[in-house]
């Protein structure tokens, strides 16, 4: 089992540089162990990193809706807080005790921007890239409790909402500029769906520009804790995945420790409901297989608590 999206730090607070210490990163693996997960991956958001708030800044300084603008760019600013540099030393440190960790980040998609992220990235030693789509435009419409993301869903509707998102994530699958896309149906998140037939076209197309990348896909337990009530994908979009033999990954998309290795045995069997036997790990940004359930015994005592 592996948990293959590990955030260190909750969205609300700042990037704490205590949350980077050896014995920190250490408890996420003893926790992690202990719910069976042989193997983390710490995905910190790009947008952490004031290194790079400049090139992300784009989003949101042509968006025509001055409530969305200033909304985007006040997450920004938040939360660009933390040296890249910083962030991955920490994690090789960490490596190199012996720690069950690979470095890695979820990257969102930035229109236009994509190859600029991926030279700056090609720099670092990464495992493994996450793609997510948080936002369109200026939109960050799984924000929820906002009146200015509320109001937009309103004026968009729920139909437009998931097409203009497939077409911005098969977008991003078609860049290959990462490895995994994260939470793949997270337009959802509020709980509002299309009809059959949209939906169902609109889980093809993801799949199929998955397939056509050469990515793999991350099986996540983080829906159960929003209002759409389901996991991420939906059991028609990992069926879709299984046909394809699209690798998969699972994870909890925690932020902070509580709620790493979350539903584990949940992830599990839906991946072997879909006909899943393997997950795919990642190292240096090259996947590889491992059992879908790996014997927490196989990893030593010594390796989770580092030398």
């Amino acid at each position: 089992m592996l948990d293959y999206h590990v955030h260190l730090w909750p969205h609300d607070l700042l990037a704490e540089p205590a949350e980077l210490r050896l014995d920190r990163l250490r408890a996420y693996c003893e926790q992690a162990n202990a719910n069976g997960v042989a193997e983390i991956a710490l995905t910190e958001h790009l947008f952490r990193f004031k290194d790079v708030e400049g090139l992300l800044a784009t989003q949101y300084r042509d968006e025509p809706n001055g409530d969305l603008r200033l909304q985007m760019e006040g997450y920004f600013s938040h939360h660009a807080t933390e040296e890249l540099d910083h962030y991955v030393e920490a994690v090789l440190k960490a490596k190199a005790a012996g720690l069950p960790v690979v470095l890695g980040l979820e990257v969102d998609y930035y229109p236009g921007k994509m190859a600029e992220v991926g030279e700056l990235l090609a720099g670092y030693p990464f495992d493994v890239l996450l793609g997510s789509v948080h936002w369109l435009g200026a939109w960050m419409f799984d924000v929820l409790s906002s009146a200015a993301v509320e109001a937009e869903w309103e004026h968009r509707g729920t139909e437009a909402a998931w097409s203009a998102y497939t077409d911005a994530i098969c977008e991003l699958a078609e860049t290959k500029s990462v490895d995994v896309l994260a939470h793949p149906d997270v337009i959802k998140v509020t709980g509002r769906r299309p009809g059959q037939g949209q939906l169902a076209e609109c889980h093809e197309r993801i799949a199929d520009a998955t397939a056509a990348a050469g990515l793999s896909a991350e099986i996540s337990s983080a829906g159960w804790r929003k209002p759409a009530e389901e996991a991420y994908p939906a059991p028609s979009l990992l069926e879709a995945f299984a046909r394809r033999s699209v690798p998969v990954t699972t994870a909890s998309d925690t932020h902070g420790l509580g709620n790493l290795a979350e539903r584990g045995t949940d992830l599990m069997a839906l991946a072997k409901g879909a006909g899943y036997s393997s997950l795919r790990a990642f190292t240096a940004r090259a996947g590889h297989d491992v059992p879908l359930e790996t014997p927490v015994g196989e990893r030593s005592a010594s390796s989770v608590q580092g030398t």
